[in-house]
């Protein structure tokens, strides 16, 4: 699978990343979940983006891949979820760090993000400093920050992260010039989230949750035309290869829906008229769009 560059950071990330979430969920006993673990690196992807919000990902993680930990890029998050300790906290972001190394079970942890805090929380007074300090006392190689719109400007701006995670999705087209765009100026590593846009066109009728219903909004007003390709395709496609994102996390229990994925991604970039296309309609539609939270 194509590697690239995690901007300055000096990791090599597969073009397509596993994103962890269902690996932490009751929906899959132990041993489905070591397989599917075990399978995602087997199939040559070496991106695994995990958090502590996201059930026992964490813990099986580090259980089943303490033995492959040099075959992949470990991506976490923090500011939550330590016990005794208020959120969003210098206090909570350092031993955040500690308490994910436990988990995850290495030594260090390549790259660990402030998950999608807003803007006033991230301009806390330490906080930022927090984080920076486990960089430079080697239990994290790389600062980041994972979000979107104001907050994601603003972690751009401080100079303070080596890599962004934010949506990039034909959707969620604003983060390509105002977050993936300037990241690259930055030499800064880009993780393109939701580059599936939550797949709305699976649904006939606007669904009920908030952020699967504006996306579904949005590609009805977007009336897109896919060229007689899969859906699923396009979008995945489309977002690998903005220029500027490294690699693009995508979720699922199921090992047949990842090599799909992988399949897709070798069939290489959309033509550039389509890609114009689908951008041509985003800039007609969407000004007034934010990227979601």
């Amino acid at each position: 699978m194509e590697r690239r560059s995690l901007g300055r950071t000096g990791l090599q990330v597969s073009v397509l990343g596993f994103g962890a979430g269902h690996v932490g969920g009751p929906a899959l006993a132990e041993a489905e979940a070591a397989a599917l673990l075990h399978g995602v690196l087997d199939a040559g992807i070496n991106v695994i983006d995990t958090a502590p919000g996201y059930g026992a990902s964490e813990e099986r993680i580090g259980r089943h891949l303490q033995g492959r930990r040099s075959e992949f890029v470990l991506s976490t998050k923090c500011g939550y979820g330590v016990p005794g300790v208020e959120d969003w906290t210098p206090e909570c972001i350092t031993r955040g760090v500690d308490q994910a190394l436990m988990r995850l079970r290495t030594d260090v942890l390549d790259v660990v993000h402030f998950h999608s805090c807003p803007l006033e929380v991230l301009q806390r007074p330490g906080l930022v400093e927090a984080l920076v300090r486990a960089v430079e006392v080697g239990k994290v190689r790389a600062a980041a920050y994972s979000g979107d719109n104001a907050a994601l400007e603003y972690a751009l701006e401080t100079g303070a992260f080596a890599v962004v995670q934010t949506s990039v999705n034909l959707f969620d087209q604003r983060a390509i010039e105002r977050g993936v765009a300037w990241a690259r100026e930055r030499g800064m590593g880009v993780i393109a989230k939701r580059p599936l846009g939550n797949a709305p066109w699976r649904f006939a009728e606007r669904p009920s949750a908030h952020d699967l219903g504006e996306y579904w909004h949005r590609m009805r007003t977007l009336a897109l035309d896919p060229r007689g390709l899969d859906w699923s395709d396009v979008a995945l496609r489309f977002a690998a290869h903005v220029p500027g994102v490294s690699t693009c996390i995508v979720g699922t229990g199921r090992l047949e829906h990842l090599r799909r994925n992988i399949q897709t991604l070798e069939e290489g970039p959309l033509p550039s008229d389509f890609v114009e296309a689908l951008r041509d309609a985003f800039r007609r539609c969407g000004a007034g769009w934010d990227g979601m939270i």
